[in-house]
Formats: C-alpha cells, structure tokens, sequence
C-alpha cells in the first residue's frame, strides 16, 4: 500500500522544485552552458567570450593567492539622513545584506597576488547595484591607507552603479575622499591597479576607479560617467557605436589594456612585479 501511495502521489500546482538549476543561458549568444563548465571557465562564454558577471567572493579567489586571504572589511552602514523613498533606508538595508550576504558593497583584505604584498578591494554588484555610499568609500579610504602603511600594492576591482541615492550628499563625497586617499599611496611610490568590469559608472567611474598607475579592464564592459541617452540630450549630437565599451575607451587612452578574465591574475600579477618589486614574496 505504501509503494501505491507514493505512486498516486501528485505534486500540488504550483508547488516549488528543489531542482538545481544546472544549465545558464549566455545573454549575448543565448547559448546553454552547463553550469559547471561555466564556473570551470570563470563565467566566460565558451561560445561567444562573453564575459558574464562575477561574484566578489568569485573575484577574490581569482585573483588573491590561494590561502592568502585576510579580510578587513566589515563596516556596517547607517541611516543619518533618515531617508526614505518607497520604503525605509535601514529596512532596504536590511534586504540587501541579505541578499548578499555581506554588511555593504564592498569586501577588501590584506593578501598576496603572485607574491606581491597587496590590499585587494572588491566592490559587489549584488549589494545594491554596488552603489558608492559611506561604507565602500570609508572601506577603500582605509584599504588604502593601510596599503601605505605597510607597504602594500592597491588593487581594486569596479564594479557599480554610482552614488547610492539614498546617501545622497554623503555618498557624493565619497569622490573626493577616496582620491585624497590615493595621495598618500602615491607619495610613497606605492602601485595601484584599477580593473574596470561591468557596469562601472557614475561617481566610481569619475574618482578612484580612473586615476591608477594602470587601468584594466574586462571585454565588453560598460564604462562611462552618465548613460548614453543622457549624454546624447546633453550635447544634442549622435554617439558613436559602443563608445562606453572597454574596446572603445582602450583605443581613446582611458584604459591601458583590455584583458581576458582568465588572463585577468597572471597580468595583475605580472604589472605588480614590475611596479613594486620588493614586495614579492618568492614563496608565494
């Protein structure tokens, strides 16, 4: 009688399948990956190279040497404004690090890429669209500072949307901030490494993220201050196709090199060595 239940057995309509979802559909070609060949090739289309979007937990294990990994991050925003659009600024926080697992946009740490003593900063795209409030430019300010203290290469990944809105003036002062900061880096000989991925707008794009000794960035990435549409009513002329794309902005001098996100660490590294020499930790 058992067997015959479990037979007779009907799934309710609508109800929810704890199946994994084992195959991603590539946005620019539509080919189906299978999932774990997509991960094995760091969300790089096999068909087409189209770069998908990565993880920060992703990019850190990409880029930092294995084991070397020694978060610093951890600030947790607040509400000073007591903003409040459709909803409540703490409780769309709230939602947010949910979401994504971490306090803010951002997670950084002290560790090694190719042996060469660094500051990894990461932005996350998944934390609000990696928008630029007081946290992320308090945790790249003191990422920074740190990196000057002990002799430390700066390395940032890019990733956002813009100001955080909801921080309004706060998050607008995050620009100078940051930059400031990078004073100090500079003023002893230390490298900084920018890499673009996409999207990297608004106020990111116009402080820290375009002012390194060396610009990266992704294959196809979105890189610009403002969207096109808003560009194009305000000089009132025809853009050139692509012309926020990282091909386009390599060939006008705004990034140095465009690289394959699975070249991505030996190129890092490679820069870094050349740079900051007496960093290099040869056992790493």
């Amino acid at each position: 009688m058992a067997l015959e239940r479990l037979f007779r057995r009907r799934r309710a309509q609508g109800e929810a399948r704890d199946i994994p979802e084992l195959w991603v559909k590539c946005p620019k070609c539509d080919a189906q990956i299978y999932k774990k060949d997509l991960e094995t090739n760091l969300h790089v289309c096999p068909k087409c190279e189209h770069h998908l979007r990565l993880s920060a937990d992703k990019r850190i294990a990409m880029l930092a040497d294995a084991g070397s990994f020694e978060q610093i991050t951890g600030l947790k925003p607040t509400d000073p404004l007591g903003f409040v659009d459709t909803e409540p600024y703490p409780k769309r926080l709230e939602r947010y690090q949910k979401e994504a697992g971490r306090p803010d946009a951002i997670v950084g740490g002290r560790c090694t890429i190719g042996g060469v003593e660094s500051v990894l900063l990461v932005m996350d795209y998944a934390f609000a669209g990696g928008s630029m409030g007081s946290v992320v430019g308090e945790e790249i300010t003191r990422g920074i500072e740190l990196a000057a203290q002990e002799n430390r290469a700066v390395v940032i990944v890019a990733v956002s949307g813009g100001a955080r809105m909801q921080e309004a003036a706060l998050s607008l002062m995050q620009m100078a901030k940051t930059t400031l900061a990078l004073d100090r880096l500079w003023a002893q000989k230390l490298p900084y490494i920018s890499i673009l991925t996409d999207p990297t707008t608004g106020g990111v794009t116009a402080s820290f993220a375009a002012i390194a000794d060396v610009i990266l960035a992704e294959p196809g990435a979105l890189i610009g201050f403002a969207g096109p549409r808003v560009i194009k009513q305000t000089i009132r002329q025809d853009l050139p196709e692509g012309f926020q794309r990282s091909e386009f902005l390599l060939k006008h001098g705004m990034v140095d090199q465009v690289v394959d996100r699975r070249r991505l660490k030996e190129t890092v590294a490679r820069i870094l060595k050349l740079l900051h020499p007496r960093t290099v930790n040869h056992a790493g």
